[in-house]
């Protein structure tokens, strides 16, 4: 086996115990700042549309920014369900912007950079002493911290409850937007 496939099974294994929200529970509120540093607050989001909470490693991650686009691709059919897309990540507002621009993306780009939110969906994790070796986290990361999330996928009902949940430690497998669109279409059965 390779040295790359050592190195993903070692963040992956490292990955293992940040399990995620499941279905059913209430997604914790948050306001954070957007690309441009407004105030984006998952409560308001709410009021108007169901939501669909995408955490990413960072715009440094290829494999993030190939599911950020996928998702772009189909904006215009998320929201003629109804829904609103939100991604966020660890990483200050100036790396938000750059994800925009780099991607196309035209919905919101929230940094978590303390983590908080990140935390509160049981996505956190330390990536190993091998990964930082490798990659300084503290030079991307908005607070400096060592700390990824595990990417994941949350869609939130106007109640404030999780309808569907995909968190994975392989960070190489995401919530597709078909399975997304299909959810949205259960939902408004």
């Amino acid at each position: 086996m390779g040295d790359l496939q050592e190195f993903q099974k070692l963040v992956i294994a490292n990955a293992a115990n940040a399990k995620g929200l499941s279905v059913g529970e209430k997604a914790p509120d948050f306001t954070l700042l957007n690309a441009i540093g407004k105030e984006v607050s998952l409560s308001e989001m709410l009021k108007t549309s169901t939501v669909i909470i995408k955490f990413y490693r960072g715009e440094w991650c290829p494999i993030c920014n190939l599911d950020l686009r996928e998702v772009q691709n189909k904006l215009p059919q998320i929201k003629s369900l109804g829904a609103t897309l939100l991604a966020i990540s660890p990483q200050n507002p100036d790396e938000a912007l750059t994800a925009i621009e780099k991607n196309n993306l035209d919905f919101e780009v929230l940094s978590d950079v303390n983590q908080n939110v990140i935390k509160s969906y049981n996505l956190q994790f330390d990536p190993g002493a091998d990964y930082h070796s490798r990659r300084d986290l503290t030079l991307l990361n908005g607070d400096r911290l060592k700390t990824l999330p595990i990417p994941a996928t949350f869609i939130v009902n106007s109640n404030q409850i999780i309808e569907a949940a995909h968190v994975e430690a392989n960070y190489t497998e995401r919530m597709g937007s078909s399975e997304i669109i299909d959810v949205l279409k259960r939902m408004q059965r």
